[in-house]
Protein backbone atom coordinates (compact mmCIF):
# COMPACT_ATOMS: atom_id res chain seq x y z
CA UNK A 1 0.00 0.00 0.00
CA UNK A 2 2.64 2.10 1.04
CA UNK A 3 4.57 1.66 -2.10
CA UNK A 4 1.49 2.95 -4.53
CA UNK A 5 1.19 5.91 -2.27
CA UNK A 6 4.57 7.37 -2.94
CA UNK A 7 4.23 6.24 -7.20
CA UNK A 8 0.63 8.49 -6.94
CA UNK A 9 2.67 11.27 -4.57
CA UNK A 10 5.16 11.34 -7.44
CA UNK A 11 2.35 11.87 -10.81
CA UNK A 12 0.33 13.63 -9.08
CA UNK A 13 3.29 16.34 -7.53
CA UNK A 14 4.12 16.72 -10.96
CA UNK A 15 0.79 16.93 -13.17
CA UNK A 16 -0.82 19.36 -10.77
CA UNK A 17 -1.30 22.21 -8.15
CA UNK A 18 -4.63 23.42 -6.74
CA UNK A 19 -6.09 26.85 -8.68
CA UNK A 20 -9.09 29.18 -7.73
CA UNK A 21 -12.86 27.65 -8.69
CA UNK A 22 -11.78 24.00 -8.91
CA UNK A 23 -9.28 24.51 -11.98
CA UNK A 24 -5.42 23.17 -11.98
CA UNK A 25 -2.19 24.56 -13.12
CA UNK A 26 0.57 22.23 -14.17
CA UNK A 27 4.27 22.83 -12.72
CA UNK A 28 7.38 21.77 -13.95
CA UNK A 29 9.58 20.15 -11.73
CA UNK A 30 12.01 23.04 -10.96
CA UNK A 31 8.64 25.03 -9.76
CA UNK A 32 8.06 22.19 -7.76
CA UNK A 33 11.42 21.97 -6.51
CA UNK A 34 11.40 25.60 -5.48
CA UNK A 35 8.24 24.89 -4.01
CA UNK A 36 9.36 22.56 -2.02
CA UNK A 37 11.90 24.67 -0.40
CA UNK A 38 9.02 27.17 0.91
CA UNK A 39 7.45 24.84 2.40
CA UNK A 40 7.41 21.00 2.59
CA UNK A 41 11.16 21.42 3.82
CA UNK A 42 9.63 23.37 6.62
CA UNK A 43 6.96 20.51 7.44
CA UNK A 44 9.38 18.42 7.57
CA UNK A 45 12.39 19.71 9.95
CA UNK A 46 9.11 20.70 12.34
CA UNK A 47 6.91 17.55 11.97
CA UNK A 48 9.18 14.75 11.39
CA UNK A 49 12.47 16.22 13.11
CA UNK A 50 14.56 16.25 10.13
CA UNK A 51 17.34 17.91 9.87
CA UNK A 52 17.94 20.91 7.40
CA UNK A 53 20.58 19.00 5.44
CA UNK A 54 18.08 15.89 5.36
CA UNK A 55 15.14 17.69 4.41
CA UNK A 56 17.47 18.83 1.22
CA UNK A 57 18.26 15.47 0.32
CA UNK A 58 14.81 14.13 0.62
CA UNK A 59 13.61 17.25 -1.23
CA UNK A 60 16.25 16.07 -4.20
CA UNK A 61 14.81 12.75 -4.62
CA UNK A 62 11.90 14.00 -4.98
CA UNK A 63 12.72 16.00 -7.78
CA UNK A 64 14.65 13.71 -9.39
CA UNK A 65 11.87 11.05 -8.81
CA UNK A 66 9.57 13.95 -10.98
CA UNK A 67 11.71 14.07 -13.84
CA UNK A 68 12.43 10.43 -14.11
CA UNK A 69 8.52 10.35 -13.62
CA UNK A 70 7.90 12.58 -16.65
CA UNK A 71 9.81 10.78 -18.80
CA UNK A 72 8.43 7.23 -17.84
CA UNK A 73 4.64 9.12 -19.01
CA UNK A 74 6.50 10.58 -21.89
CA UNK A 75 7.75 6.95 -22.69
CA UNK A 76 11.35 8.47 -22.89
CA UNK A 77 13.15 6.85 -19.64
CA UNK A 78 15.59 4.64 -20.44
CA UNK A 79 16.17 3.45 -17.16
CA UNK A 80 12.81 2.80 -16.00
CA UNK A 81 9.88 1.09 -18.22
CA UNK A 82 7.56 1.61 -14.96
CA UNK A 83 6.15 3.89 -12.10
CA UNK A 84 6.43 0.80 -10.09
CA UNK A 85 10.06 0.36 -10.87
CA UNK A 86 10.93 4.06 -10.01
CA UNK A 87 8.93 4.14 -7.04
CA UNK A 88 11.05 1.21 -5.87
CA UNK A 89 14.37 2.51 -6.49
CA UNK A 90 12.83 5.98 -4.54
CA UNK A 91 12.76 4.00 -1.61
CA UNK A 92 16.26 2.70 -2.12
CA UNK A 93 17.50 6.56 -2.38
CA UNK A 94 15.09 7.48 1.00
CA UNK A 95 17.21 4.22 2.86
CA UNK A 96 20.67 5.59 1.19
CA UNK A 97 20.41 8.81 2.81
CA UNK A 98 20.33 7.22 6.35
CA UNK A 99 16.96 7.47 6.98
CA UNK A 100 15.73 5.16 9.90
CA UNK A 101 12.84 2.84 9.43
CA UNK A 102 10.99 4.40 11.47
CA UNK A 103 11.86 8.03 9.47
CA UNK A 104 11.25 6.07 6.30
CA UNK A 105 7.57 5.50 7.08
CA UNK A 106 6.88 8.48 9.13
CA UNK A 107 7.77 10.36 5.70
CA UNK A 108 5.56 7.57 4.08
CA UNK A 109 2.52 8.34 5.96
CA UNK A 110 3.59 12.15 6.14
CA UNK A 111 3.49 12.25 1.91
CA UNK A 112 0.13 10.19 2.27
CA UNK A 113 -1.37 12.60 4.75
CA UNK A 114 -0.48 15.83 2.25
CA UNK A 115 -1.87 13.87 -0.67
CA UNK A 116 -5.45 12.81 1.49
CA UNK A 117 -5.65 15.87 3.02
CA UNK A 118 -4.20 18.61 1.35
CA UNK A 119 -3.43 22.28 3.67
CA UNK A 120 -2.17 25.96 2.58
CA UNK A 121 1.36 26.59 2.89
CA UNK A 122 1.20 29.82 5.19
CA UNK A 123 4.73 31.19 3.30
CA UNK A 124 3.01 30.82 -0.29
CA UNK A 125 -0.68 31.74 1.09
CA UNK A 126 -1.81 34.62 -0.28
CA UNK A 127 -4.73 36.68 1.89
CA UNK A 128 -5.74 39.87 0.80
CA UNK A 129 -8.57 42.66 1.57
CA UNK A 130 -10.25 44.45 -1.19
CA UNK A 131 -10.89 47.36 0.89
CA UNK A 132 -7.37 48.39 0.61
CA UNK A 133 -7.84 48.96 -3.11
CA UNK A 134 -9.41 52.55 -2.46
CA UNK A 135 -8.29 52.66 1.17
CA UNK A 136 -4.99 55.08 1.51
CA UNK A 137 -2.18 53.95 4.35
CA UNK A 138 -2.84 56.70 6.57
CA UNK A 139 -6.45 56.31 6.67
CA UNK A 140 -5.78 52.13 7.37
CA UNK A 141 -3.26 53.04 9.92
CA UNK A 142 -5.89 55.72 11.45
CA UNK A 143 -8.69 52.73 11.77
CA UNK A 144 -6.22 50.44 12.95
CA UNK A 145 -5.07 52.72 15.60
CA UNK A 146 -8.85 53.53 16.81
CA UNK A 147 -10.18 50.27 17.02
CA UNK A 148 -7.38 48.27 18.08
CA UNK A 149 -4.31 49.94 19.58
CA UNK A 150 -5.05 48.96 23.16
CA UNK A 151 -5.90 45.55 22.10
CA UNK A 152 -3.03 44.74 20.74
CA UNK A 153 -0.32 45.87 23.29
CA UNK A 154 -2.25 44.03 25.99
CA UNK A 155 -2.30 41.03 23.82
CA UNK A 156 1.06 41.09 23.05
CA UNK A 157 2.43 42.64 25.73
CA UNK A 158 4.67 45.42 24.06
CA UNK A 159 4.60 49.05 24.10
CA UNK A 160 3.04 51.68 22.14
CA UNK A 161 5.97 52.84 19.52
CA UNK A 162 6.20 48.77 18.84
CA UNK A 163 2.14 48.60 18.22
CA UNK A 164 2.05 51.24 16.20
CA UNK A 165 5.44 49.95 14.10
CA UNK A 166 3.29 46.44 13.82
CA UNK A 167 -0.09 48.42 12.20
CA UNK A 168 2.36 50.32 9.72
CA UNK A 169 3.58 46.70 8.81
CA UNK A 170 0.10 45.31 8.61
CA UNK A 171 -1.05 48.32 6.28
CA UNK A 172 2.14 48.06 4.14
CA UNK A 173 1.39 44.00 3.73
CA UNK A 174 -2.35 44.24 2.99
CA UNK A 175 -0.97 46.86 -0.11
CA UNK A 176 1.47 44.74 -1.23
CA UNK A 177 -0.88 41.50 -0.66
CA UNK A 178 -3.26 43.10 -3.08
CA UNK A 179 -0.69 44.17 -5.60
CA UNK A 180 -0.07 40.84 -5.58
CA UNK A 181 -3.08 39.62 -6.51
CA UNK A 182 -2.86 40.80 -9.56
CA UNK A 183 -1.09 38.60 -10.83
CA UNK A 184 -1.97 35.70 -12.53
CA UNK A 185 -2.16 32.48 -10.24
CA UNK A 186 -0.98 30.59 -13.00
CA UNK A 187 2.78 32.64 -12.71
CA UNK A 188 4.97 31.13 -10.59
CA UNK A 189 6.13 35.04 -10.03
CA UNK A 190 2.84 35.52 -7.65
CA UNK A 191 4.35 32.64 -5.52
CA UNK A 192 7.86 33.96 -5.25
CA UNK A 193 6.60 37.47 -4.30
CA UNK A 194 4.09 36.21 -1.74
CA UNK A 195 7.40 34.34 -0.22
CA UNK A 196 9.14 37.64 -0.40
CA UNK A 197 6.56 39.79 1.32
CA UNK A 198 6.42 37.25 4.22
CA UNK A 199 10.31 37.30 4.20
CA UNK A 200 10.23 40.84 4.64
CA UNK A 201 7.50 40.95 7.14
CA UNK A 202 9.29 39.01 9.28
CA UNK A 203 12.16 41.17 9.08
CA UNK A 204 10.51 44.30 10.13
CA UNK A 205 8.65 41.95 13.21
CA UNK A 206 12.19 40.81 14.27
CA UNK A 207 13.78 44.31 13.56
CA UNK A 208 11.17 45.31 17.05
CA UNK A 209 12.61 42.67 18.76
CA UNK A 210 9.89 40.34 18.95
CA UNK A 211 10.09 36.40 20.17
CA UNK A 212 9.41 33.96 18.13
CA UNK A 213 6.04 33.02 19.98
CA UNK A 214 5.52 36.86 19.88
CA UNK A 215 5.56 36.99 15.69
CA UNK A 216 3.03 33.78 15.99
CA UNK A 217 0.50 35.96 17.74
CA UNK A 218 0.84 38.99 15.87
CA UNK A 219 0.31 36.90 12.94
CA UNK A 220 -2.90 35.75 14.40
CA UNK A 221 -4.11 39.28 16.31
CA UNK A 222 -4.24 40.49 12.20
CA UNK A 223 -5.60 37.20 10.92
CA UNK A 224 -8.68 37.90 13.53
CA UNK A 225 -8.74 41.51 13.45
CA UNK A 226 -9.74 43.21 10.36
CA UNK A 227 -10.68 46.65 9.48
Amino acid sequence: MKQIIICTILILGYTTGPLAQGSVVTRTPEELKELFGYCEKYDLMKQLKLSSEMADKVGEIDYWAMLQQASITANTNEAFATSNELREEVIKKYKAIRLTGDQLKTLLDFKQERLANSTNCAAIDLVYNKLFDTLSPQRALQMYKTQYRKTLIEKIGINGRQADMLFETEVWKQKESLSISNIPIADFNRIRKTVAMYTEREKKYRALSLTDGQIETVIQFFTQHQI
